[in-house]
């Protein structure tokens, strides 16, 4: 039997499938598949830390893993096709859907979490001056790069439709969110170890 506290911590709140990209590492023009086939894209709400973060999981491997700040912003750059910029994990996320409806759900998701963040990180600056904040996420590595202007313009180009697999059902496991749990703890026991050794 377990308590009631043990079931807190990180719950998925929203979960939707795309096509994971990451911008190219080398280049910061290009994208580079993170995922083989459509898989399962997930906000997950930590109440203890009062936290948003969006995590997908292909087989053992985490595809995303990045924490929603205040500053961040989804930006929609094609029809099914839209990308944000993650500085703590210092990459570009793209993602690509088999519909504009799919987006568009994520991108609804995507501002009503951001908003949410951006309440409960006034919250606790107001209720405490030593809080340390959120660290800035409107820097791309994209446009970040010296001599170029930060403007929508740099946005990449999404891939071509022949990297998206329109098939979204790719996955026959019957329980798409439990490699994505297991994984994602295992996320969290790394994050926490390296929190702990860096104190």
């Amino acid at each position: 039997m377990t308590s009631g506290k043990e079931t807190m911590g990180e719950q998925p709140i929203f979960t939707c499938k795309a096509h994971v990209f990451h911008i190219d590492p080398k280049t910061k023009r290009s994208w580079v598949s993170a995922s083989t086939a459509a898989v399962s894209v997930s906000f997950f709400y930590d109440s203890t830390r009062s936290l948003y973060r969006i995590i997908s999981v292909e087989g053992t491997k985490a595809v995303i893993n990045s924490t929603i700040t205040p500053n961040m912003t989804f930006t929609k750059t094609s029809q099914k096709f839209g990308q944000w910029s993650d500085v703590r994990a210092n990459t570009v996320y793209g993602l690509g859907f088999s519909s504009e409806a799919e987006l568009g759900k994520f991108i609804e998701k995507f501002h009503e979490v951001k908003e949410a963040t951006k309440l409960a990180s006034a919250k606790l600056q107001s209720n405490s001056s030593s809080v340390t904040p959120a660290t800035s996420a409107n820097v791309s590595p994209i446009t970040s790069r010296s001599g170029m202007p930060s403007s929508e313009q740099d946005l990449i180009d999404p891939p071509n439709s022949s990297m998206i697999n329109s098939n979204v059902s790719a996955s026959n496991n019957p329980n798409p969110n439990a490699n994505m749990i297991s994984a994602q703890n295992s996320v969290s026991s790394i994050t926490e170890y390296f929190s702990a050794e860096y104190r």
